[in-house]
């Protein structure tokens, strides 16, 4: 029955609606990206719209012998219920994980939570009242957008430049609007790709510990690097250890099915978060945390790490080299230095939105920019993940895009 919708009762009395949805359900809406992805499911679509790891580069093998392993030996744990912090074996191994990358962590200091993005759920529900003011990159990870705005943030866009935020930018609007926590994916940015330089991140360290602030350090993309030097978290900069969130995942280096992330924050912030989980789903599936632990200790993360990264630059430069034949002319766009994602821009007036089902006809997809933004949109940006594909399908993509575009280029300004 739809919502206030009567009908008659079984004595011909009018039964009374059912009462309406909650507001937050039917403002806030769902993702533009899960849509587009149920548009192009189809097996024929070169799909630069998801963010999908490649699943053929999943250490499958290695996954199977980890969950064997756990069912064979410890069947009874791994299928029972479970605290709600997180198994002590995964969460130790993650904080050695993280003291061997130079950020010192104690293994109660974690909370284990299912994928990532619940901890940006149970962030907003400990952190946010109705009309508190949010600040983000611009543009931002779109489902941090949508956990923030169910919980009734006001968000806010700082402005940035290809390096990232502009710390001068944050300080002015911390000021000005006094928010309660500015989120950030300060390495391979979720949409653009863009890694924040290390006196950037020290800056917002400062301008939080300055005038009062959270950080929530976003970091599913971190291990994915192809070039470059690593550069350190946010949550290890001065002024930053007290008042920083950082979120982990294994979606992107493990198997996103297993739906496997992390919280690190200070102790009373991750009560809060603990006490939030227990409502939502009591804990994260033990024989998964379980199977990850396993894999940990039997197999070298790391160096399959490292394939799927080689593999991830050849796609990413095989992008990189078609793209001039496939965009209008003026289009610019970054070349990240890992990740999965590049952000590029067509000529002003240009919209990306409106192209898109021209583009979808020719058995190619990618995101438009213009749902990733807090604010005014640019409407002529769009969001390519490189990492799907092999490098053959990458080419053969691009060339349907640049058909698709040079069709509907006419009538989409």
């Amino acid at each position: 029955m739809v919502p206030g919708e009567v009908r008659t009762g079984s004595e011909g009395a009018a039964a009374a609606p059912v009462p309406a949805l909650a507001g937050r359900v039917t403002t806030v809406g769902g993702s533009p990206v899960r849509d587009i992805l149920a548009v192009t499911s189809r097996p024929e679509v070169v799909n630069f719209a998801g963010g999908l790891p490649a699943p053929e580069l999943f250490d499958t093998e290695g996954m199977a012998a980890a969950y064997r392993d756990v069912l064979a030996h410890a069947a009874g744990r791994a299928l029972q219920y479970a605290t709600t912090e997180g198994e002590p074996v995964l969460r130790e191994a993650l904080a050695a994980r993280y003291g061997a990358r130079g950020l010192p962590t104690d293994p109660d200091g974690l909370l284990v939570t299912t994928g990532s993005q619940q901890a940006l759920s149970l962030l907003a529900t400990a952190l946010l009242e109705p009309g508190d003011v949010v600040l983000v990159e611009d543009p931002c990870y779109l489902a941090a957008l949508q956990a923030f705005r169910l919980a009734g943030a006001r968000v806010l866009a700082v402005p940035g430049d290809a390096d990232g935020v502009d710390p001068d930018a944050l300080a002015e609007l911390v000021t000005r609007t006094r928010p309660k926590l500015f989120y950030t994916v300060p390495t391979f940015q979720n949409p653009t790709g863009r890694t924040l330089p290390a006196e950037r991140r020290a800056a917002v360290a400062a301008v939080a510990a300055r005038h009062g602030l959270w950080i929530v350090e976003d970091d599913p993309y971190g291990e994915l690097r192809f070039e470059g030097e690593r550069v350190p978290w946010i949550a290890a900069c001065p002024g930053a250890e007290d008042r920083t969130a950082l979120l982990g995942s294994f979606s992107k280096v493990m198997a996103p099915g297993m739906r496997l992330g992390w919280l690190r924050a200070p102790a009373a912030l991750r009560r809060a978060c603990a006490v939030a989980k227990q409502a939502a789903d009591l804990h994260t599936p033990t024989v998964n945390q379980l199977a990850a632990a396993r894999y940990l200790a039997d197999r070298d993360l790391d160096a399959h790490v490292g394939r799927v990264a080689a593999a991830y630059r050849e796609r990413r430069d095989a992008m990189l080299a078609g793209l001039a034949g496939a965009l209008p002319e003026g289009s610019v766009w970054n070349r990240p230095e890992g990740g999965m994602f590049l952000w590029a821009r067509l000529p002003a007036g240009y919209d990306t939105t409106a192209l898109l089902p021209r583009v979808v006809e020719h058995d190619v997809a990618y995101v438009p920019g213009a749902p990733f933004y807090a604010g005014e949109p640019d409407r002529s940006t769009m969001r390519l993940c490189f990492v799907t594909q092999a490098p053959g399908e990458i080419r053969e993509g691009l060339r349907r895009l640049g058909e698709g575009l040079a069709e509907g280029l006419g009538g989409a300004r």
